[in-house]
């Protein structure tokens, strides 16, 4: 009873429980400050991304030059891609770049998470070591680096010289510069490195043990359990990857100077995009283009989602 008592007593020195009105009160002071604070980034999101984003799908329907005012042409824009063989051509450069280097990078990557996965000294070192190309790989520096690593001089025809072997221009061949590229970004195996490591980690020692028993070997295991039970994380990897591939720029730009050199053989789509609304000012088929690219990226999504049913295995 004294409980109680002290319990009221508080109750009406304090002015009783706290009414639902001033809850109500307090809930609106609460929404009114949050979005305060979110008052920013709806902002940026705004005068960034969807302003911008807006404004290239009217582009995309008109003749501007940055210069006049654009003046609106229909689908003459997206007309002009059926005759454009530049297009083309950077289509099929960059078509070749992610099929080609996404399944290398992606490979790579396993191949290191599992290793590292068997533990071993200085597994920190060894991860971030391995993690740092991610973080450097779509930098100007490395993209400097690699021109001169990959040049008539350069460390690997330096390398190849030690054996007798004369090496090429492999920058400067047409056969061989996408190539580097290619090589560069499955280099760039880092982040899904970490992603598969963390995948490899959550599934349970007893599924390995259990096939060990019953006679399975570590191909058999790598099969039947690992990859089932990281079709998940393989699915995130593949998407992200992919999209990410499809906007590389910096590499092409900086090793070609710009032009998508020689020959246009490393004439990445976005690199093609850039020339055509900042080079020759032709802004409106550059939205167009831009349009072009993002249904592209949703396509390749859209059908990575669709195929995932018949090989991603969820828990569920």
């Amino acid at each position: 009873m004294s409980a109680i008592g002290e319990l009221q007593r508080l109750n009406t020195s304090t002015g009783g429980p706290p009414r639902k009105r001033d809850t109500r009160a307090a809930r609106k002071r609460d929404t009114r400050a949050a979005l305060l604070f979110l008052l920013p980034w709806f902002a940026g999101l705004l005068l960034i991304t969807a302003g911008p984003v807006a404004a290239s799908l009217v582009l995309g329907f008109t003749d501007y030059n940055l210069i006049q005012p654009p003046e609106f042409n229909g689908l003459e824009n997206f007309e002009r891609m059926l005759s454009d063989e530049r297009l083309h051509n950077a289509l099929r450069v960059t078509f070749t770049y992610v099929l080609v280097s996404v399944p290398l990078q992606l490979a790579c990557a396993l191949g290191l998470a599992l290793l590292l996965d068997r533990g071993m000294r200085g597994l920190a070192f060894y991860r971030s070591a391995f993690y740092l190309p991610s973080l450097l790989g779509s930098s100007v520096a490395i993209a400097v680096l690699w021109r001169q690593i990959f040049g008539a001089e350069g460390l690997i025809n330096q390398f190849l010289n030690v054996f007798g072997i004369q090496g090429t221009g492999w920058i400067s061949d047409p056969d061989t510069a996408l190539s580097t590229l290619i090589v560069l970004n499955v280099w760039t195996f880092g982040a899904p490195m970490v992603i598969f490591l963390a995948g490899l980690r959550q599934i349970p020692v007893m599924y390995y043990e259990a096939a060990s028993i019953d006679g399975a070997g570590r191909w058999t295991q790598f099969r039947r359990i690992t990859v089932p039970l990281l079709s998940p994380i393989i699915f995130f990897n593949l998407v992200l990857q992919i999209i990410h591939a499809f906007q590389s720029f910096t590499q092409a730009f900086v090793v070609s100077g710009g032009t998508g050199g020689p020959s246009d053989s490393t004439m990445f789509y976005t690199l093609y995009l850039y020339q055509r609304g900042f080079g020759s000012f032709d802004m409106g088929y550059a939205s167009a283009l831009a349009w072009l690219l993002l249904l592209i990226i949703a396509a390749f999504t859209a059908v990575n989602f669709w195929a995932a049913k018949r090989w991603v295995f969820y828990d569920d």
